[in-house]
């Protein structure tokens, strides 16, 4: 008898979808109930239905498994991880949540509500008490949880340790985006080798107030945001993986680049209690290297959960920048998601 816990993924065709099949199928707390996609989809085959990109064993050794409708009568488990599109997310999930499923999305479509967690774990593990107010104001038996925006995730790793430190005042980022971020087939080539595009739709929005919710606190109405001018910048570049930052911010205080040198490389997170499955052993890993961090070198270690941070150094506008690299596609997509699952099991937060 399978002792571990029975999941779905919602979108599991999409380039989003694998990344979480790929990493569920040997996963210690969970294992694959259902797979579902469109209704174009439900009853073939998982390889019928798409085609596997990623590397590892082809379909996670589930390509003979059926795909079914997305929707509780036909996919329904105790945790669902959602890989869907905004439209399709905000039309689906609640139905998942309303029927008592415990859903982990990775869409945009309900992070910016006050009473839906908006999570990374080593940042914000508290957050998860806003699904009482959740369940209460919406009449749900399950509940809705999200991952931010993977830009988002990535420069919040690196922003958590200062801001709780010393206090984010304001902050200007411009990022380099890997074309996975675009899913697939993401960006055409000739659009993209040997260029930069100089917009990613919605991004910069997402990451100015999504970064405000993740270190902001918790109210008697949900989640308040921190109170930081911030503003972002994002580019698309030729990189498979992995987005880089140039990050530069001001905190109270004036710390030195020492001063936030050593802050960085103590952190462990405020999730490391729980020993989470998924958990990086360093949530930051530090680069003393002038180069470093580089996407070919580092976006795969601690299997693309950590974030890297190098080149701290005075800012003469702000006070201190920083370059920070993650992977996009793993912790601030499928991993993320399953990650707080995780601390959502851990801290007792899920409804059974």
């Amino acid at each position: 008898m399978n002792a571990t816990i029975p999941v779905t993924v919602l979108g599991a065709t999409g380039t989003v979808g694998q990344r979480f099949v790929r990493r569920l199928v040997r996963h210690p707390l969970f294992h694959i109930e259902h797979l579902a996609a469109s209704e174009r989809s439900a009853g073939k085959t998982y390889a019928e239905a798409c085609e596997w990109r990623l590397g590892g064993e082809a379909y996670g050794g589930l390509a003979s498994k059926r795909l079914v409708a997305a929707d509780p009568a036909h996919a329904m488990a105790p945790i669902v991880f959602s890989a869907l599109d905004s439209g399709p997310a905000r039309e689906i999930e609640p139905q998942f949540a309303a029927a008592g499923a415990n859903l982990f999305s990775n869409a945009s479509a309900f992070r910016m509500e006050p009473d839906v967690p908006l999570l990374v774990p080593e940042v914000n593990p508290s957050h998860l008490d806003i699904l009482r107010l959740q369940r209460e104001r919406r009449g749900y038996t399950g509940s809705i949880s999200t991952n931010p925006n993977c830009t988002t995730t990535i420069l919040v790793m690196a922003l958590a340790p200062l801001h709780t430190r010393f206090g984010v005042e304001a902050l200007v980022m411009s990022s380099l985006q890997a074309v996975s971020g675009a899913g697939y087939p993401g960006v055409p080539s000739l659009d993209i080798l040997g260029n930069v595009i100089p917009h990613i739709a919605g991004e910069e929005e997402k990451v100015e107030v999504e970064s405000k919710k993740l270190l902001g606190r918790l109210g008697v109405q949900g989640a308040e945001l921190a109170d930081f001018a911030a503003s972002a910048a994002c580019h698309r570049v030729p990189v498979l993986e992995g987005h880089t930052l140039a990050v530069s911010v001001r905190l109270c205080g004036a710390p030195s680049p020492a001063d936030v040198r050593e802050t960085l490389a103590q952190w462990r997170g405020l999730a490391r209690e729980w020993e989470l499955a998924s958990a990086p052993k360093k949530p930051l890993v530090l680069h003393d290297a002038p180069n470093r961090p580089q996407p070919r070198l580092d976006v795969d270690d601690a299997e693309g959960m950590a974030v890297h941070v190098g080149r701290i150094r005075a800012c003469p506008l702000l006070g201190i920048k920083f370059a920070v690299l993650g992977h996009n596609t793993e912790r601030g997509a499928a991993g993320g998601s399953i990650l707080n699952a995780e601390l959502a099991l851990a801290r007792g937060s899920l409804q059974r």
